[in-house]
């Protein structure tokens, strides 16, 4: 499902139009990254949470020459999800 597809289900069940939908879906997609961005996370009840998870530098390995490198340590966005969502994928 593409975010157009997501604005159109979202219009349908709001009954709004998808110029609407897609303002809505755009602005809580801006606010889940805005808080990641504050290392915040974001807890949907019955959804799930979006968190960041850090890693710490290491030592990798170039690949192509078997040379050691150091690599920096990074955030990345990480989602857990909830049991509401886990079980409505299991069937």
């Amino acid at each position: 499902m593409k975010k157009s597809d997501l604005s159109a289900h979202v219009a349908a069940q709001a009954s709004m139009t998808q110029a609407q939908a897609a303002g809505v879906v755009g602005a809580v997609f801006s606010a889940i990254s805005d808080a990641l961005a504050r290392d915040e996370s974001v807890a949907i009840a019955g959804f799930g949470t979006f968190s960041t998870k850090t890693r710490g530098a290491r030592q990798g390995r170039n690949p192509g020459t078997g040379e050691s490198i150091a690599i920096a340590a990074s955030k990345s966005p990480a989602f857990k999800a909830g049991k509401t969502l886990r079980d409505a994928v299991r069937g």
